[in-house]
């Protein structure tokens, strides 16, 4: 292995023409540069330099090496440069799951900070639908839990925190849509209970953590939802909604930007919640930017 300390010594002997002229330059003591010389002969097994008069010269292999000395410390520079910029968070990639309606609701706010505060960064987002659909590419993500349960920590359950510092960003509750002017639309609030007549638009197809919640709930009131059609995402369901054709249910986070001609109403059951975690890479917990988009998502969980 060649010292790259040794190649810088050896260029500027080559590029001053002498040992004491090279010492100036660096800072050294003409022995440290000679023995630095006589290190790099020894690791390369070449004959760099001879005698000449008073004097050294670089042989035709020394003046070969200086030559390709001067690339390789020109890339190493960019290296060091880049790997700066990496810890700073100036540049490469940050690559952040999430699920569907943080995607929507956070992520476009999130980014427009990263991409004034970091602009050289890379951000690569993906879709984390499912409870335990972790990538072990993803540097942060922000996923569903569970449903909320006093007996249980999802940080101390989550059989995926391997590499991972977890933590809860926000419990929400839920909340029933229904189109403007239904008999519903009037109250404060609504109760599970009080949906079992009506018919439902279902809207998640990857029948997720999120639908489970609703489902168990109920269950639990004694009856299961009469879905009338199955919407692939809660945009479209919103729509049907709009149109009459039935009601639905979603996470608060999910009723973002409704359209017009629907009213959302809290869902009053304490047991209809979701917990919505985030966890971090541990190996980058000091980069800026994964620091700076873990204080994002957590603003934008408060807000």
């Amino acid at each position: 292995m060649v010292d790259p300390q040794r190649l810088r010594v050896f260029r500027a002997v080559v590029q001053t023409g002498s040992i004491n002229r090279a010492a100036a330059r660096l800072g050294y003591t003409p022995s440290a540069v000679s023995q630095h010389v006589a290190a790099l002969q020894r690791e390369t097994g070449l004959v760099l330099v001879e005698r000449h008069g008073r004097g050294i010269q670089p042989t035709a292999a020394g003046v070969t090496v200086a030559d390709h000395a001067t690339r390789v410390l020109d890339q190493l520079a960019d290296f060091e440069s880049l790997a700066d910029d990496l810890r700073e968070g100036r540049s490469g990639t940050l690559r952040i799951g999430c699920f569907m309606s943080a995607n929507r609701a956070w992520m476009p706010g999130v980014v427009a900070h990263l991409a004034v505060e970091f602009p050289d960064l890379r951000i690569e987002l993906s879709l984390v639908e499912l409870r335990g659909q972790h990538s072990a590419d993803s540097d942060l993500e922000v996923y569903i839990a569970e449903a909320v349960r006093a007996d249980r920590d999802p940080a101390a359950a989550d059989g995926a925190a391997d590499g991972y510092d977890l933590e809860p960003l926000r419990t929400e509750g839920y909340v029933a849509v229904v189109p403007d002017g239904h008999p519903l639309a009037a109250g404060d609030s609504v109760a599970i209970a009080d949906l079992a007549a009506q018919p439902w638009i279902d809207n998640d197809h990857a029948r997720g953590p999120c639908r489970e919640i609703v489902l168990t709930a109920c269950t639990a009131q004694g009856f299961s939802p009469r879905f009338r059609i199955a919407a692939p995402d809660y945009a479209t369901a919103f729509d049907y909604v709009a149109q009459g054709i039935g009601i639905t249910v979603v996470p608060r986070l999910g009723a973002y930007l409704l359209p017009s001609g629907v009213t959302a109403l809290p869902v009053a059951d304490d047991e209809v919640r979701r917990r919505i975690m985030l966890r971090v890479k541990r190996s980058m917990r000091t980069h800026p930017a994964a620091q700076r988009t873990a204080e994002l998502l957590r603003a934008a969980a408060r807000g």
